[in-house]
């Protein structure tokens, strides 16, 4: 067993490195150099009483969560939202997608301390996690303060799985304490279930990407294409049934364990 204790003390002797880790992304970033600290715990407060938060690591988990941040902003238009990403460009993404609809912050440090000023700055009523983001101290936290905490999209490939090593055991125990883990596919959720996910809250909802809009020049260049193709071969149409079932909105299925706030689950 890998206690939580000594990963807590690994994390902490591993700093150094952490900060020479940022520097040299500065280098790159100028403007996430200047926000060093936010990875910390330390920023500005928004003042918010509550609010809902989602996580997404970078520029593709960032547009995949979307349809269903979206979807969440309709249904809570009285609350704000925080969106925390990882590296510079989600960053950028979420400003460009979304601007002052919501506060961004880059997600802290897996350290008790930075975590706990994070979520005191936040005060997040329900977090919601992009694909399979699992950290053993922020996981704990959440499920200290009871908030609630939903992994969605989740995916975990075979490999990953094996990449867990010595700290599978905190991983699962972090995993447990998700109140909802909604998987892209029946693999991830085999895989989600031998890393240790509860099955009672656990479900596959597919694949949220496919919810994704098209940009309108994409979409007429397809029906452009699409068009010649048919006349050359007389076989335009509607796509099978199939591909229309693969192609439902996933955001729409994980309204009921995001929108009931379920508080009582941690």
């Amino acid at each position: 067993m890998f206690p939580r204790s000594l990963y807590t003390f690994v994390m902490y002797l591993l700093t150094p490195v952490i900060l020479f880790r940022l520097a040299r992304r500065g280098l790159h970033y100028r403007s996430y150099l200047g926000r060093w600290r936010e990875r910390f715990g330390f920023f500005p407060a928004p003042g918010y009483r509550e609010s809902i938060w989602v996580h997404a690591v970078s520029v593709g988990e960032v547009n995949a969560a979307v349809p269903l941040i979206e979807s969440l902003m309709r249904e809570h238009a009285d609350l704000p939202f925080v969106i925390t990403t990882i590296t510079p460009t989600g960053s950028e993404r979420v400003q460009k997608l979304f601007g002052d609809r919501v506060f961004h912050v880059y997600l802290p440090y897996d350290l008790p301390a930075s975590v706990s000023r994070f979520l005191e700055r936040v005060r997040p009523r329900l977090g919601v996690i992009m694909e399979t983001e699992i950290w053993p101290n922020l996981f704990h936290e959440c499920a200290r303060r009871r908030i609630p905490l939903v992994v969605a999209n989740a995916r975990l490939s075979q490999k990953s799985l094996r990449g867990y090593g010595p700290v599978r055991p905190l991983a699962r125990v972090a995993i447990r304490s998700a109140c909802y883990v909604a998987a892209q596919s029946v693999g991830d959720a085999g895989r989600l279930l031998e890393l240790g996910a509860d099955p009672q809250r656990l479900a596959v909802l597919g694949n949220i990407k496919f919810d994704m809009a098209v940009p309108e020049e994409l979409a007429e260049l397809g029906r452009s294409l699409r068009a010649r193709a048919g006349a050359r071969t007389g076989r335009c149409g509607s796509p099978p049934a199939r591909t229309k079932a693969r192609s439902s909105p996933c955001s729409r299925r994980m309204r009921p364990c995001c929108g009931a706030f379920p508080t009582r689950c941690c």
